[in-house]
């Protein structure tokens, strides 16, 4: 199998806090959706 068919098989990303597929590439390092991260940014600034 080359690597082009394992990236393409791969199931979507999913957030790891709500359980929303994410729209990202899924070699990429993102593991919240955005909702998520912003809620998580706000929380960390408060």
């Amino acid at each position: 199998m080359s690597s082009v068919e394992f990236f393409r098989n791969l199931p979507p990303k999913q957030c790891t806090k709500c359980g929303n597929q994410l729209d990202e590439m899924h070699e990429s390092y993102v593991q919240q959706c955005d909702e998520c991260d912003q809620e998580m940014t706000f929380a960390r600034a408060r």
